[in-house]
């Protein structure tokens, strides 16, 4: 099976956080795990975060990035997906950004797995789109 998986669930993969356990799972199983080119923006900004916050050394949140975005099996061009998501954005009036996984979603048939509960309020409004808390 296929999932889509956000940054929010590749970010606790690498860092402490709550629900770290249930995202290390998802690893475990033998899903393709796929995701929008952007979530390697994302996960790099969540590690400046951290960094900036001293939470991190800016060589532990590079390692950190890395490993989070390499555990993802394949990823998928923003501009395949971005007409798609900008029509989700203004029906749902969400974040661009977030409908990029929305749209791949729908595009590959495959439920997004998303620790984000905005994003997956919003997702559940979308018929033909399975999202999951994880």
């Amino acid at each position: 099976m296929t999932l889509v998986i956000d940054a929010s669930v590749a970010i606790k993969w690498v860092l402490p956080e709550d629900g770290a356990d249930r995202a290390a799972s998802l690893r475990d199983r033998p899903d393709e795990l796929i995701a929008p080119t952007l979530i390697a923006a994302e996960i790099g900004s969540a590690m400046q975060r951290r960094a900036l916050a001293k939470e991190l050394t800016p060589r532990e949140a590079l390692n950190a990035a890395e490993i989070a975005t390499g555990l993802i099996n394949r990823m998928v061009p923003i501009p395949e997906l971005a007409a798609r998501a900008l029509e989700f954005a203004v029906e749902l009036r969400h974040p661009v950004y977030d409908c990029v996984y929305l749209a791949l979603a729908e595009r590959e048939r495959a439920p997004l797995i998303s620790a984000d509960k905005r994003l997956v309020a919003v997702g559940k409004r979308v018929k033909g789109i399975e999202v999951r808390v994880l």
